[in-house]
């Protein structure tokens, strides 16, 4: 069946005609390939702030001051101007449009750290439903802290590690829950995940899955915490039963609200999370054989041998598969810190909460069938909530076909099976809200070259040449070009440049970045629909 590209005729089309059941969504999103941000303002004039993300629901944009200190939070708007002819196309735009202050309003200014902390400029998290915001401040790290109280040997500190939690409506601090000589990996959120209204804290140094409740009123309520004990009456019974092993709670972690410690050295006990894992490693090595002799020799070789390196496992990171799973990553102490985790081989699990117990374990050997359920069910483990608008249909190679061909066009070329896969699992878990919902990224829509820009919100090598967006359905023209930095290009190509894309998530509004070394100010363009 012919469609037409025309707009008008779309509209007609959508007039008389029904959508199959289901596809509503995806057709009217086949409107932007018409409506693209087809027109760029160079260089415009905008205070000199750190831009971090539009929300998923396209209410803010969130900015940070320079220094660190201050939250800054804007309302999209449109540019707006009057005209006397009846064609105001062939008219340049106004002075004023070069002003940021024509696209975006500004709502508030909030001071968020205190004089010796700092905000995290790569952590935001947002919760659509009550529009409310969570953001993180701390202070400075220190490398070499001792191990004490039940840290972590080889995890840095950090003093104090504060989450605020915002109304963006009107800037209001609602509450905060504060860490306090601990190590929670902020960056690009990889350290927090937001499930509906739950969130999920990880604590490096001390090894404890933090489960906390957003609630209608704007409190962060502990839930539980998971690590030294996972049901809430362990400590109560190790402490009843064993006096005399009993585990003491330490200062550290009375103060960082868990009234559940880890243990000491000096004590013969692992975690609670530990046992519960290492029990279902036997269990499953135990199953696999009936045969007495085969089964002691498939322990002593693929458990007995292996015990030592399944208790030096750590976790690395968490995220919710649902309300009531976890995916956890474990690993060694070195891959938790180090900036080239690849080298480390990485271990998954699946823990249901509920029952305390672990459902599912992953490691070398297993890892093709990890992949192949990340493959095929890749929505899954991004576990957006139902009630979004626009994370819901963010393309991945589970709901896309194009995005599936490309998947299995990079397997083939690679040069290894096993580093295709350990590549791949890699991003696992996912980083929390780290894709945009734009729907310019939408596979089924266009294509672009990933390697300059995509979904993930993540800085990228800058480039002199324009972005180009083409269409993927026939005649597969160019659309709209996305082009960082100045108009005329860069006078110094020597020096060191990277770009990053703030798409709005339904308008056709685009900001990009082009940020240079020395703290120079950054080249700011506006993309929109003229």
């Amino acid at each position: 069946m012919f469609r037409s590209n025309n707009v008008v005729a779309r509209l007609f089309q959508r007039q008389i005609c029904t959508p199959p059941p289901g596809t509503i969504v995806h057709c009217a999103r086949r409107f932007y390939e018409n409506l693209v941000p087809s027109h760029t303002i160079y260089d415009i004039e905008c205070p000199d702030h750190l831009f971090r993300k539009f929300t998923e629901d396209g209410q803010y944009l969130v900015c940070f001051s320079r220094n660190h200190q201050e939250l800054i939070v804007y309302r999209p708007s449109w540019l707006s101007f009057s005209c006397k002819d009846e064609d105001c196309d062939i008219h340049d735009l106004p002075p004023q449009a070069k002003k940021f202050d024509s696209f975006f309003t500004q709502l508030y200014c909030v001071s968020l750290a205190s004089s010796n902390e700092l905000i995290c400029k790569d952590f935001f998290l947002y919760m659509e439903s009550n529009q409310y915001g969570l953001f993180a401040t701390s202070t400075t790290q220190i490398h070499d802290a001792p191990a004490v109280g039940g840290a972590i040997q080889g995890v840095p500190s950090i003093e104090k590690i504060t989450f605020h939690l915002l109304r963006l409506e009107d800037g209001v601090v609602l509450d905060e829950k504060v860490f306090n000589d601990d190590f929670i990996n902020l960056a690009h959120n990889m350290g927090v995940f937001m499930h509906d209204d739950l969130l999920a804290v990880v604590s490096l140094r001390y090894q404890t899955i933090h489960i906390l409740q957003i609630r209608d009123s704007g409190n962060l309520v502990d839930v539980r915490a998971i690590g030294a004990f996972c049901s809430e009456d362990d400590e109560l019974f190790l402490n009843s039963n064993v006096p005399t092993m009993g585990v003491q709670l330490t200062e550290n972690n009375v103060e960082n609200g868990l009234h559940q410690g880890l243990p000491n050295s000096s004590n013969y006990f692992l975690s609670g999370i530990k046992q519960r894992l290492l029990s279902f490693i036997f269990r499953g090595i135990w199953s696999e054989e009936t045969n007495h002799a085969l089964r002691a020799q498939n322990l002593k070789r693929m458990f007995y041998f292996h015990f030592q390196d399944y208790v030096d496992l750590i976790i690395w990171k968490v995220q919710f598969l649902d309300r009531h799973h976890l995916l956890i990553k474990f690993g060694s102490v070195d891959g938790a810190v180090s900036r080239t985790p690849d080298q480390h081989p990485p271990f998954f699990a699946v823990y249901n909460m509920e029952t305390t117990e672990f459902v599912a374990f992953y490691q070398q050997n297993s890892a093709d069938e990890l992949y192949l359920l990340f493959e095929q069910f890749s929505d899954h483990f991004h576990a957006t909530s139902k009630n979004s608008l626009y994370l819901n249909f963010i393309s991945s190679h589970s709901n896309n076909v194009h995005a599936r061909e490309q998947l299995r066009s990079l397997k083939n070329k690679a040069s290894s099976s096993s580093q295709f896969v350990k590549k791949m699992l890699s991003s696992l878990p996912i980083n929390c809200q780290s894709l945009s919902p734009s729907p310019y990224f939408d596979q089924s829509l266009y294509r672009f070259d990933e390697k300059l820009i995509s979904a993930a919100d993540r800085h990228r090598q800058s480039t002199d040449h324009p972005i180009k967006f083409i269409l993927r359905r026939q005649p597969h023209a160019l659309r709209f070009k996305i082009k960082p930095g100045p108009e005329g290009g860069n006078a110094d190509s020597r020096a060191k440049k990277i770009s990053s894309f703030l798409f709005h998530p339904f308008l056709p509004l685009a900001l990009s970045i082009q940020h240079t070394m020395f703290l120079q100010p950054s080249a700011v363009n506006i993309h929109f629909r003229r």
